[in-house]
């Protein structure tokens, strides 16, 4: 397995696990953190740290960040 491809399961991991928390869908999610360019900055840039965490960790740092880079809740 090439290391892109870990990267981009662990992108799909935390995608999925957030929009289960926030009860929305994955497609939901993607948009939102593609619309502030969260994939390519945080999920995949930051993939050696945080997949090293556990879910929930991730889960609440990928919602923390949202939530401060778009300005408002999700």
């Amino acid at each position: 397995m090439t290391q892109r491809l870990k990267e981009t399961e662990f992108v799909i991991f935390c995608i999925e696990n957030v929009a289960k928390r926030l009860n929305k869908s994955g497609v939901e999610v993607y948009l939102a953190l593609k619309q502030i360019n969260a994939i390519d900055s945080l999920l995949y840039a930051s993939y050696d740290t945080l997949h090293t965490q556990s879910k929930e960790y991730i889960v609440d740092e990928v919602i923390r960040t949202m939530n401060e880079w778009k300005g408002k809740t999700f």
